[in-house]
């Protein structure tokens, strides 16, 4: 109950932190990228699209989000509503493989995650932003450390977004708050496919 209580309060400090980020938008051309998932293989947009009618992308910060955790939760328990539609899921995170798998121990999720080593995804959807120093360091002193958790020290994170993707690779539908504890409920996502 604390830790969500911190995650309150630190929401609003991050809320304000990504207010000039906006985030692409529906009608816009999906970047293409390519990332190694969970199991070693390399995912492409191109291909998931060629194989599937859409792609739900979405960006979570870290194992240690419980946001996060429950969000990536909620899409696995309901994967077999959006495979019947012919969806991909793809995950997309600054965190090491390790700390994936730890996402991937807590949720349960069966679907692909890629590391965004470079954060290059992350930029090409404009979903990244910077923490600052003085919130980094709150951080650190509630048990979170990004340098740990990312294998760096850029200190970057995503906002959670989520994106639908057509076969043509236009973006269909997003979800983009700067408010952390705000994701795009499945249901939501099944009735924008």
């Amino acid at each position: 109950m604390t830790r969500i209580i911190l995650f309150t309060a630190l929401a609003v400090v991050l809320t304000l932190q990504t207010k000039a980020q906006q985030g692409l938008k529906a009608g816009d051309k999906a970047p293409v990228f390519t990332g190694v998932d969970q199991n070693g293989k390399t995912v492409t947009l191109k291909n998931a699209l060629k194989a599937h009618r859409n792609v739900v992308l979405f960006f979570y910060r870290g194992q240690w989000c419980p946001y996060c955790n429950k969000h990536i939760k909620e899409l696995q328990d309901s994967l077999n509503l959006l495979t019947e539609k012919d969806v991909y899921v793809i995950g997309v995170t600054p965190e090491t493989k390790e700390n994936i798998d730890k996402t991937i121990k807590k949720t349960s999720a069966g679907f692909c995650i890629l590391q965004d080593k470079d954060d290059e995804i992350m930029k090409a959807y404009q979903v990244n932003f910077m923490m600052d120093e003085a919130t980094f360091t709150k951080y650190k002193g509630y048990g979170i450390n990004l340098e740990e958790n990312n294998g760096n020290t850029r200190h970057t994170l995503p906002v959670p977004a989520t994106y639908i993707i057509d076969r043509t690779g236009k973006i269909k539908y997003v979800h983009f708050d700067p408010n952390y504890q705000k994701r795009a409920s499945v249901k939501l996502l099944l009735s924008k496919l």
